[in-house]
This record gives C-alpha cells, sequence and structure tokens, in this order.
C-alpha cells in the first residue's frame, strides 16, 4: 500500500528504525515476544505485527506511515474514534494541574456518579486501574461477604489475567491454545469451577459468586441463550450466591444501561472498564450500597490502588460519558447489525463461508473454506470448531493490504465505533469481498 503523506514525522524517522519488521526487532530484544499483551502479536495469524505511531477517527497509522482502517480500536476501549478532541481537551487540561496526586479528587467522584446514574442497580462503584484488577476485587469482595470460597466462571469467558479467573479463558488464552497458564498454582484454581456457557450450573452453599460475560464478547461473539441470565440470576438467589457481570467489554457500549439496561437482569456485582477510561488505563467494580459497604476502610474486605481514580483517566472517561448520547448508542447499534450483514453477504459473495453477527454495537466474524459455513457458536467448543481454519489468517492479511485492520484472531470481536461512518463502514465491506474473492481464488 502507497505511503500515507500525512504521517507522522516519526514513521520515517524512527531513530534508527524505519519498518514495522526493524521495530518489532526491536521489541523482541527487549519485552517478551515483542509485545505486552499476547493479543497483539500475529501468533495465531503469521507475520509481522505492524507497529502504530498515530490515530484518528476510525484510523491508525504504522511506522512506515500505511494508513488502516481500524476495527480493534483498542479491543474496545475507544468508542468516540482515535484522538478525539472532546478527550484530548479533558486530557491536556486535567495534565495542566498534575497527573497523580493519591490522595480524593473530584474527577472520580464525576466519573464514580456517570457509572452509577445510568446504570439500574448499581449504587456505588471503586475505581482501580484495569478490568483484570476490577474483576479480581469483585471476586474478593464476593467472597467476604459471603464467607464462601468456590467461584464459578464460564469456559471461553475472559476476566483478565487474575489467577483464580485464568483457567478457561477466551481472548489471547484461547488464541494461543492454552488451557490456562503456567505459573498458575493449584491452588490458585482449586475453588474455581468452569462451566460451559449458556447453560445454568447447579450450585450448592459452598459458593460464594458466579461471574459471567452478559455477552460473550472473547471467545468471538456469543450472545447469551434466551433465560440464560435470568436463570442465573434465580440459581444464585436460591443457594446465597452473588451474580457478577463483566461489563468490561458490554459497559456502555451495548447502550446507556450496559447489558441489565439490555436485559433486564440486575446483578449484585459489575466489573467495568475500557469505555470508562477513555482510552487510558481504568476499571470499576461496584454493586449494592449494603455489599459495597464491606470494603476497606468501612468494612474488612481489602483493596487499594496508588493510582486508582488517575486524574488523567477519570477526566478522560467522564469526558466521553457524558459525551455519549443514548441515541448515539441506539444508531452505533443499528449501524453495527446493518455492517455485519453487509459483511457475511460480501464475504460470501467473495467465495469463502461467513457468519457475521451483532449484538448491540459488537460484531463477530467466523469464516470457513468455499463451500461451507460456520455454525452460530453457543460456548467455547462451538466458537473454537468455528476458528480452527487457516482461512480467517488469510482474510486478515488480505484485508491488511487493502488497509483494513481486523483483530489477528478469530476469538475478537470487531469494535465499529462512533467514528465509523457509513462510508467507513461501506469501505470495509467492499475491501472485505476483495479480499475473501482473493483467498477463495487460490484456497487449496
Amino acid at each position: 500500500m502507497a505511503e500515507d503523506p500525512s504521517a507522522p514525522p516519526l514513521a520515517r524517522a524512527g531513530d534508527g528504525a524505519a519498518t514495522n519488521e526493524d521495530w518489532f526487532a526491536r521489541a523482541q530484544a527487549v519485552i517478551p515476544g515483542g509485545v505486552d499483551s499476547p493479543v497483539r502479536s500475529f501468533a495465531s495469524v503469521g507475520g509481522t505485527p505492524f507497529t502504530v505511531v498515530r490515530g484518528e477517527g476510525p484510523y491508525v497509522w504504522d511506522v512506515e506511515g500505511t494508513r488502516f482502517l481500524d476495527f480493534v480500536q483498542s479491543y474496545g476501549a475507544i468508542l468516540l474514534g482515535h484522538a478525539h478532541p472532546v478527550v484530548r481537551d479533558a486530557i491536556s487540561a486535567a495534565s495542566a494541574h498534575g497527573t497523580t496526586f493519591g490522595m480524593p479528587t473530584p474527577g472520580e467522584v464525576l466519573l464514580a456518579g456517570d457509572i452509577c446514574s445510568r446504570v439500574p442497580g448499581c449504587e456505588r462503584v471503586r475505581l482501580v486501574s484495569s478490568g483484570t484488577e476490577a474483576a479480581m476485587s469483585a471476586l474478593r469482595l464476593a467472597r467476604g461477604i459471603t464467607g464462601r470460597d468456590r467461584v464459578v466462571k464460564f469456559d471461553g469467558c475472559y476476566h483478565g489475567h487474575g489467577d483464580a479467573l485464568l483457567t478457561g479463558s477466551g481472548s489471547g488464552v484461547a488464541q494461543l491454545g492454552l488451557p490456562g497458564s503456567a505459573g498458575v498454582t493449584k491452588a490458585s484454581v482449586a475453588d474455581t469451577l468452569v462451566v460451559p456457557y449458556n447453560v445454568v450450573p447447579d450450585l450448592d452453599d459452598s459458593v460464594a459468586c458466579v461471574i459471567v460475560e452478559p455477552v460473550a464478547a472473547n471467545m468471538n461473539l456469543v450472545p447469551p441463550a434466551e433465560g440464560f441470565l435470568r436463570g442465573l440470576r434465580s440459581a444464585c438467589d436460591a443457594v446465597g450466591a452473588l451474580l457478577i457481570f463483566d461489563e468490561v467489554i458490554t459497559g456502555f457500549r451495548l447502550g446507556a444501561g450496559g447489558a441489565t439496561a439490555m436485559t433486564g437482569v440486575t446483578p449484585d456485582l459489575w466489573c467495568f472498564g475500557k469505555v470508562i477510561g477513555g482510552g487510558l488505563p481504568v476499571g470499576a467494580f461496584g454493586g449494592r450500597a449494603e455489599l459495597t459497604a464491606s470494603l476497606a476502610p468501612t468494612g474488612p474486605v481489602y483493596q487499594a490502588g496508588t493510582l486508582s481514580g488517575n486524574p488523567l483517566a477519570t477526566a478522560a472517561g467522564h469526558a466521553v460519558m457524558e459525551h455519549v448520547t443514548a441515541a448515539d448508542l441506539t444508531d452505533l447499534t443499528e449501524r453495527a447489525g446493518h455492517f455485519a450483514a453487509h459483511l457475511e453477504a460480501a464475504i460470501t459473495e467473495g467465495g469463502l463461508g461467513a457468519r457475521a453477527t451483532a449484538v448491540g454495537p459488537l460484531v463477530g466474524l467466523l469464516v470457513s473454506p468455499p463451500g461451507e459455513r460456520p455454525l452460530v457458536p453457543t460456548d467455547l467448543g462451538a466458537a473454537r470448531a468455528a476458528a480452527s481454519s487457516p482461512v480467517y489468517a488469510r482474510l486478515f492479511h488480505a484485508l491488511v493490504a487493502r488497509g483494513v485492520a481486523f483483530p489477528p484472531g478469530p476469538y475478537e470481536v470487531l469494535f465499529p465505533g462512533l467514528a465509523h461512518d457509513d462510508g467507513h463502514l461501506d469501505d470495509a465491506v467492499a475491501a472485505a469481498g476483495d479480499a475473501a474473492s482473493e483467498v477463495a481464488t487460490h484456497w487449496s
């Protein structure tokens, strides 16, 4: 692809490294595997990751000056598009007064208020620095409240890289073909029960909590089956266990009130992240006031973080939450649905099998060889079967050659955002059809 003349100077004068290969070699010399998160590697698609130097709206540019229409959008952390003026201005204004204090700030109060005012039943939240922190802290809180040890999670749901929740995970763990992780002790997962998604498990009074992605978005896109979430609510109530919704991905993207508003099912505790940081590191966990009162300093469950409620992150998050309206998310959901339908049709017409689904503005894409069509996944087993073909890797690289960046692995979802207008989505659909035709023609 031709160099973009608007690319920043770093793309051409990268301190001795001018190409993606140069930068990746340099990264491998100082960073394990050359990446700071395994999902960024091209391990499941092959080739060299492109090193990004800037983004604007729906686009990113790499060190070689190539522009990509980006559907990764920092795996859902970006909703307004890259470098949105509202977010840039908020961060700039906040940074002028300092970057961290380790003391209470107005920004954390405003962001916590944004969350509580939008999510039905969520009365208090504690801010942290990542989705992983939010999930591991919510588990500790649930165990502290109930006095029980056992946790139930669902196969293929990813709740960050905390030891107790890393077993049976989706996202990069599934992408790399791992059942969990070395270094996680047997004791760490001894009280974690992993069960199939979309099946309500039998619980007993040893269970402290059930944690679930209300829409599973780390094993491609698996929507909750009819009655699944309500069944979890009833099962938890029957034995006195707490229900936790991990809304790190779905929160404030599915709609203004997240999965609770969409499904009508209210958990006891929530985990949030991504959108609420406006692109900066942040997470949150919370729930009803009487439950969160168990957190120190008012209760016996300890949790802390030096950078929790960081003023830059809370400023960025508050700016996004204030700027995005319910109507914006409704419109985005409609456009994502059209995009999914047109994407599936274009890839199919190009000669490959395809299944594109949308839940809210989340879009899942599964592809298969010519003459086949992926089944609709209902759990990790079905998603793994659909993702096992090498077709996605070939399609991914054919799209990259056409200036379109999809996630570098078949277990991740696409994140069309508010910066993707109809023209951008049409361009991606056209590129996908052309890429599919190339892959199908050379398929053997």
